[in-house]
């Protein structure tokens, strides 16, 4: 699968300084751009297994009543599509396939600071995927809490729970040695010339979610391993019967799970400022303003995790406390959206496939953003709490934040790594069905919310019905875009034309290497004189 994906690129990719060849000369590569590969390769078997499940769930919500699946069924599907939606893919994929391919091109080094540590990151995500991934095949069935698994719930459920959250508890440590890893390696190996300040902005985003990696994600394996003692040993940390507080559960969850959204949309806000500079052919507006963002939301990010627990019981002061910080954290993220529209006004655009998905992150990320605002006002959150409403804020943000990024990298650094073009035309016709199957799938939802539905039911009222039917028919709109997206792509990597060092005319290092770059990416290492996007 690997070989035939990369067949007929440049030969100097495939050179492989050790004892093994063919697929074993992958699992055991120490090389950054191999494990970038190995994450991206795995994360879309994931991705393919979860968009599917989350079809299905659509199907089921088509009309009231049992369609497709009975209750416990639709339990177990949203279960599995969160934890592999959330664990597998939108918490590690940015980072883990572009972070590891790129971070040390774009700053001028050979490899990552510990590139053994590296390729061990991958194979304690590959034992944590196949861990959790365990819990729906043996034992006592699916796991049906969700992806939270919410106290006390996942410690009374009769079905298997041990390994997912297992599963999920091992998958943070691979979060944890990523994030160290690339901590040292801008500390440590950025070229000479480059002070922080000439240092891009995809690598300054991957700095601050690698410190929320660090920092958060402990936390949450602390928490999971408590619900497993909790689970096997009845210790009583969440347990009421026994003198816990499950309340406790939602704020040790929350304090990782709330800093894990930025760990998902920093890397998509660095990659957006990647692309949005490239394609306008201008120097960013405010470079020195969207780093100071990216810190900013890496900060303040930590504080407002009781947002999710406002109908949970708490004091008026932590209620305006979280609330205000709610609407904070949100000035942030603002900056950056003017900054790109800035940097747009008067740019000679190039609207190529990657910035038009930058557009469209744009467009649904500040639909996103503008729901959590209404969603951190505490009237209208005792309203919409634990609605469709949520679920549609949710997915705006973090599939239309980070999936969209995601694709848009993909398209935009797919020439540089796999050495060939895809075919535009279809990458458009793609994107088109794709972005209106989303807005058609996760706008009703909007509305469902406001008027009462509850998220996570496999069965509603009458009155839901229109919503849910278009909601639905969205779904499998989306579907069919992604199939002609990743169809385009895989297909383009023995087909598609060869790809020059620089397509897209863009100004950061990783386009001044071969395609796809050699094993030590450089011959020399550059030193750096200039801003990296600096346009005449």
């Amino acid at each position: 699968m690997i070989e035939t994906l990369i067949q007929d690129s440049n030969p100097s990719f495939l050179d492989y300084k050790g004892r093994f060849k063919g697929l074993m000369g992958w699992i055991f590569s120490t090389d950054h751009k191999r494990i970038g590969l190995l994450y991206l390769y795995s994360m879309l078997v994931f991705f393919s297994v979860a968009a599917i499940l989350g079809l299905m769930m659509k199907l089921e919500l088509m009309a009231p009543g049992k369609t497709i699946m009975g209750a416990q069924t639709y339990n177990s599907f949203f279960t599995l599509h969160g934890i592999t939606m959330i664990f597998l893919i939108v918490v590690p994929g940015l980072p883990a396939v572009f972070g590891n391919f790129f971070l040390p091109i774009m700053i001028g080094a050979k490899d990552v600071a510990f590139p053994r540590l590296n390729l061990l990151s991958w194979w304690i995500y590959i034992v944590g995927a196949f861990i959790a991934l365990s819990a729906q095949f043996f034992g006592d069935g699916p796991p049906d809490t969700g992806w939270t698994f919410y106290a006390p719930y996942s410690f009374r459920t009769g079905t298997n729970m041990l390994p997912a959250v297992t599963g999920a508890f091992v998958l943070g440590f691979s979060s944890i040695v990523t994030g160290i890893n690339f901590i040292v390696t801008m500390h440590r190996m950025r070229a000479p010339g480059m002070n922080w300040m000439k240092m891009p902005l995809f690598p300054w985003a991957l700095y601050g979610t690698s410190w929320i990696q660090v920092l958060a994600t402990p936390i949450v394996g602390v928490t999971l391993l408590m619900v497993v003692l909790e689970r096997t040993l009845q210790i009583g940390f969440f347990d009421p019967a026994l003198g816990g507080d499950p309340i406790l559960y939602q704020h040790l969850f929350w304090i990782y799970s709330h800093p894990a959204v930025y760990i998902m949309i920093l890397p998509a806000m660095g990659i957006i400022s990647e692309i949005i500079p490239t394609f306008a052919r201008k120097t960013i507006f405010g470079y020195t303003a969207i780093v100071v963002s990216t810190l900013a939301i890496a900060f303040v990010g930590y504080f407002v995790w009781g947002h999710h627990m406002f109908t949970s019981g708490m004091s008026g002061v932590a209620l305006y406390t979280f609330s205000i910080l709610t609407f904070l954290v949100a000035i942030p993220s603002a900056i950056k959206i003017f900054n790109w529209v800035a940097t747009l006004h008067k740019a000679s655009i190039n609207l190529q496939t990657p910035f038009i998905w930058a557009l469209c992150f744009l467009f649904v990320f500040m639909i996103g953003g503008l729901s959590g605002m209404v969603l951190g006002a505490l009237s209208a959150n005792v309203h919409l709490h634990d609605t469709a409403f949520v679920v549609a804020h949710f997915h705006y943000i973090v599939f239309g934040g980070t999936g969209f990024a995601f694709f848009g990298a993909l398209h935009y650094w797919y020439p540089k790594m796999f050495g060939r073009m895809y075919d535009m035309a279809w990458a458009n016709i793609g994107l088109a069905i794709f972005f209106t199957g989303f807005n058609t799938l996760y706008l009703p939802m909007f509305f469902l919310g406001m008027t009462g539905m509850p998220r996570r039911y496999y069965d509603y009222v009458e009155k839901f019905h229109g919503p849910n039917i278009i909601s639905s028919l969205g779904a499998m709109l989306m579907i069919a875009g992604l199939i002609i997206i990743i169809t385009n792509l895989v297909r383009s990597t023995r087909h598609g034309v060869k790809a020059e060092k620089d397509p897209w005319k863009g100004k950061t290092l990783e386009w001044t290497v071969d395609s796809p770059p050699s094993l030590e990416n450089f011959e020399e290492i550059p030193v750096v004189t200039d801003h990296p996007y600096k346009y005449d």
